[in-house]
């Protein structure tokens, strides 16, 4: 089999996140034959249309949207702010989905994880982030839902998953395996 290659796009631009945390737990307990990569997006500049015009894109535009087309699947890890995705992912969304017929997610199979330090589990975030991504054309996958309570209380004193929170990560990247497998073997045939 060849090798998979999952990005991971980051809500949050906080370098010690529990979005990171996350991603660099998930990163340890992928499976062997799947590339993880994290997409930053903290240094794109605020999407605006007259600026994307063919002559005149800034250079991360064009990065951005290359390094989320080379994979073959995405997870979103991110908080809620203020009920809803924070402003950095909702950019990413924006600069990704131009130009116009050329959606940089567009065909993915992807995964949402919402997380906070509340018992919501940034279920606000979780669904804005799930509608946007719709429209886009990304394919989601619809179970299990991942919203993260609580989050500060799922790690240990060296910032490490506690088992039972690795044990449902793994489940969940089970379930999203299995899902990005089915839609990718059609997308070849």
């Amino acid at each position: 089999m060849t090798q998979r290659k999952i990005g991971i796009i980051l809500g949050s631009l906080k370098k010690t996140s529990y979005s990171r945390k996350l991603a660099q737990a998930i990163e340890k307990i992928a499976p062997k034959d799947h590339k993880i990569t994290i997409i930053e997006i903290k240094d794109l500049p605020l999407f605006n249309p007259d600026n994307d015009k063919d002559n005149n894109r800034p250079q991360a535009y064009e990065d951005f949207r290359k390094e989320v087309k080379e994979q073959d699947a995405l997870i979103f890890i991110t908080p809620e702010y203020n009920r809803t995705i924070p402003a950095a992912l909702k950019n990413a969304l924006e600069i990704g989905s131009r130009p116009y017929g050329q959606v940089a997610f567009a065909k993915k199979p992807s995964l949402i994880i919402s997380q906070s330090n509340g018992k919501l589990g940034g279920f606000g975030a979780n669904h804005h982030l799930r509608q946007s991504l719709v429209y886009l054309d990304t394919p989601l996958m619809q179970q299990p839902e991942v919203y993260l309570s609580e989050v500060h209380t799922l790690f240990d004193g060296e910032a490490q998953l506690l088992p039972e929170t690795e044990d449902f990560l793994r489940f969940v990247l089970d379930s999203f395996d299995h899902f990005a497998s089915s839609l990718l073997a059609k997308k070849e045939n």
